[in-house]
C-alpha cells in the first residue's frame, strides 16, 4: 500500500455543544450510533452543508430552504424515508444554530440508518435525522484570497449512471477522498476531477468557473456534478452584475488557458485558482471578475445586500454583528 494513503490530515476538529438528533438536543459527547449502523458500512446516507453567518441583525442562515429541499430531494434517491418534513427540518436547523452559540457556523444535517442492520439491500431499518453545528473554517486555506494550487486528479468523476450525481450522498464522495489525499501527497491544496468523458468535471468538494472575456463557464449535469447551492448563487450573483454565465462541457486546456477560474461550495465559498497543475492560471488572483463576484457574495451572506434578503433565514435570540464595517469598502 502507499504511504500517503494512511497520511490523512486534520482537516477540521468538529466541535460544539449540543447535536439535534431525531427531535431532541443531546450532548455533543452523547451523539451516537451503533458500530453495526447500516450507514457506517454501506455509504447510503445524505447530508448538507450550510453555512450561518453574522449579520447585523444577529446570526442568519444562508439559503436554509434550498439546502433542506436538497436533502429531502437526495433522501428520495436513496429510498430513506426521512420522518420529518421540510419546515419542521428548517425549525430543527435553527434551533440547533442558537444552542451551539458558534457564528460563524458549519452546518450538517445527516439523514442516515444507524441502528444495527447489515444487508446491501436492507431498506427497513430505522431512518433517523442528526444535525450539528459546529466552528466554520476556511476549507481550502488562505486560498480564498492567495489562490488554490491544484491538480488534475487521476481519479474520475463517476457518471451518474453508476451513482446519482445530484444527490448528496456520503459514499459518492469516496473518489473525492482518494484524489483529495492524491493532490496533498503531491504538494497541490485541491484536485480537480474530470468526468468519465474526460470533461473538467469538480474539485472533492467544490464547483468550478472559470472566466473568458469577461464571461463565466462552468460544467453542467452532463458532467455528473453536484447541483450546488453556491454554484446557483454565484450564477444569480454574476448575471446580476452583468456577467454573462455559460452551463457547458469544459475541456481540460479551455480550464488551462482561462483568464480566471475558480472553486464554489458552501464549505470552499469561493476561492480561486491560482495554478493548476503547472500552468498558471491569468495574470492576478483573484482575477478582477472573480473578485467583483466574491465582493457581492461576501456582502450577501452578511447581510449587507438588500437584493439577497430573501437568502437569510434569522436565528431569534442570536446577537448582532459587532460594528461592522461595509465589505464593499474592504476590498
Amino acid at each position: 500500500m502507499r504511504r500517503w494513503l494512511g497520511e490523512v490530515p486534520k482537516m477540521m476538529a468538529a466541535r460544539g455543544e449540543k447535536i439535534w438528533m431525531d427531535g431532541h438536543l443531546v450532548d455533543f459527547d452523547q451523539a451516537r450510533v451503533h458500530v453495526l449502523g447500516h450507514t457506517l458500512h454501506y455509504g447510503v446516507g445524505v447530508f448538507e452543508g450550510i453555512r450561518a453567518y453574522p449579520t447585523d441583525a444577529g446570526t442568519a442562515v444562508f439559503r436554509l430552504a434550498e439546502h433542506v429541499r436538497r436533502l429531502l430531494t437526495s433522501a428520495r434517491v436513496y429510498r430513506l424515508p426521512v420522518p420529518f418534513d421540510a419546515p419542521a427540518i428548517e425549525r430543527a436547523i435553527v434551533e440547533t444554530v442558537a444552542a451551539n452559540r458558534i457564528v460563524p457556523a458549519y452546518i450538517r444535517p445527516l439523514v442516515y440508518r444507524g441502528e444495527p442492520a447489515l444487508g446491501v439491500k436492507n431498506s427497513t431499518g430505522k431512518v433517523s435525522l442528526a444535525i450539528a453545528s459546529i466552528p466554520a473554517k476556511k476549507y481550502l486555506g488562505d486560498g480564498s484570497e492567495s489562490g488554490v494550487r491544484a491538480k488534475i486528479s487521476p481519479f474520475r468523476k463517476p457518471h451518474s449512471d453508476t451513482i446519482p450525481s445530484f444527490a448528496k450522498a456520503c459514499g459518492n464522495y469516496l473518489s473525492s477522498y482518494l484524489a483529495g489525499l492524491d493532490a496533498q501527497h503531491d504538494g497541490y491544496d485541491e484536485a480537480i476531477l474530470l468526468d468519465a468523458h474526460g470533461y473538467v468535471a469538480e474539485g472533492t468538494g467544490e464547483n468550478l468557473f472559470l472566466v473568458r472575456d469577461g464571461k463565466l463557464y462552468t460544467p453542467g449535469l452532463e458532467s455528473d456534478i453536484l447541483l450546488g447551492i453556491t454554484r446557483e448563487t454565484v450564477m444569480t450573483i454574476a448575471e446580476d452584475l452583468g456577467y454573462p454565465v455559460v452551463s457547458k462541457l469544459i475541456s481540460v486546456n479551455e480550464l488551462l488557458t482561462a483568464d480566471e477560474a475558480f472553486f464554489t461550495g458552501t464549505y470552499a465559498e469561493l476561492a480561486p485558482l491560482r495554478e493548476v497543475g503547472q500552468h498558471a492560471i491569468g495574470t492576478a488572483v483573484p482575477g478582477p471578475v472573480t473578485r467583483k463576484v466574491m465582493a457581492v457574495f461576501a456582502q450577501a451572506v452578511h447581510g449587507e445586500e438588500p437584493r439577497y434578503a430573501r437568502w437569510l433565514t434569522p436565528v431569534p435570540g442570536t446577537k448582532a454583528a459587532a460594528a461592522p464595517t461595509p465589505r464593499a469598502a474592504r476590498r
